[in-house]
């Protein structure tokens, strides 16, 4: 160690903030942040560590420190900091995965589309659905049940939709306001988790056909049903209370993490994602670090609630986020987190998740 570092190290303070390690170019190789500055930075230059760390400290030539008012900005700043200089031993979430949303459109004679891209256009979202098949396959049998407008610019004569009955046919006749926002508020009830209401409605519906032998209308009744089965209750369901949330669980292990997160909607999982990255300072901040970077780099769907480990701080997710966290214990959402803990694991040793990977967490 130079004694510039030793110099360093004896001043810092006992407060919260960030700090950047930079390399003999004078290059920031590493931003971290801490609720006490001089015990996590001295850390690095004391006890043992496993060989990555050690790596990184023998490429420490100097650093300095901000000094924040507060935990919350001091995570902020990191992120921000971790935006700026993309220091090599820091993990850039990458990925820019994002996940497929129905949308209802905010126009005269509304339309539904699939889309990645969620935007402030007063538009409805629903949504995201795992993968974009899953997001058609919903569109598309939505537009076998409601007769809304399928053409992004209006034609001059009625098309092959009208026919088969998808379309009122806005183009050529005149379509009240009234109707189109019936359709949506029906098109809104079903997306929201009411798909249930709407089948038992087809299915007294198909009765009464049969009832006047009306063979053809009851058919179309029931293939109606039966296209909602198909489509809608292929997934499990494991909330009944029909709340979007993503669930976060990590694990952590000679020197490397791994964070899952299930994305649940509507009650049903839908997706779960995975990420793993080498260890440098303290699991639950390492975590706040990601979870902060998951939302806001990746541009992920932000639901009503969050569920995160009981030994993270929640309060301050709450507020970097501005949504709804918790830390489940009883049975409903721990059932959630059984069941990626029972998945295969990610990194394709054929073993549960919990049995793998996860068996630190």
């Amino acid at each position: 160690m130079n004694k510039q570092l030793k110099e360093k190290l004896a001043l810092l303070p006992d407060q919260p903030g960030c700090y950047l390690m930079k390399d003999r170019q004078q290059t920031v190789i590493y931003v971290g942040k801490a609720k006490v500055l001089k015990n996590r930075v001295r850390s690095y230059f004391t006890g043992s560590h496993d060989a990555k760390t050690q790596r990184l400290v023998t490429e420490i030539e100097d650093f300095e420190y901000i000094v924040t008012s507060s935990n919350l900005e001091a995570l902020i700043l990191e992120m921000n900091l971790i935006k700026k200089h993309d220091p090599k031993y820091n993990v850039m979430l990458k990925d820019d995965k994002t996940y497929p949303f129905i949308k209802l459109t905010h126009e005269r004679h509304p339309r539904l589309i699939v889309t990645r891209n969620v935007k402030k256009d007063k538009g409805r979202y629903f949504g995201p659905y795992p993968n974009v098949q899953a997001a058609r396959e919903t569109k598309k049998l939505l537009d076998r049940l409601y007769p809304l407008r399928k053409c992004s610019k209006l034609p001059d004569r009625v098309c092959l939709y009208y026919h088969l009955g998808q379309c009122l046919a806005p183009c050529v006749k005149d379509i009240s306001e009234e109707t189109n926002r019936e359709l949506v508020e029906s098109i809104t009830r079903f997306l929201k988790g009411g798909y249930n209401e709407v089948k038992k409605e087809l299915e007294e519906k198909m009765r009464e056909a049969a009832e006047n032998l009306e063979f053809e209308r009851a058919k179309e009744f029931r293939d109606q049903i039966a296209h909602i089965e198909s489509t809608m209750e292929k997934q499990k369901m494991t909330m009944n209370d029909l709340v979007d949330r993503d669930v976060f669980a990590y694990a952590y292990d000679k020197g490397w993490m791994c964070v899952q997160v299930f994305f649940i909607r509507q009650g049903k999982l839908i997706e779960r994602d995975v990420s793993m990255f080498p260890l440098y300072q303290e699991a639950d901040e390492e975590f706040l670090t990601f979870i902060g970077q998951f939302y806001s780099k990746n541009n992920h769907f932000l639901p009503k609630e969050i569920l995160v480990p009981d030994s993270v701080d929640q309060s301050m997710i709450e507020q970097l986020l501005e949504t709804n966290v918790h830390q489940p214990k009883k049975a409903p959402v721990r059932k959630v987190v059984d069941i990626g803990r029972n998945a295969p694991c990610h990194c394709g040793s054929g073993k549960k998740y919990k049995n793998c990977c996860g068996r630190t967490e």
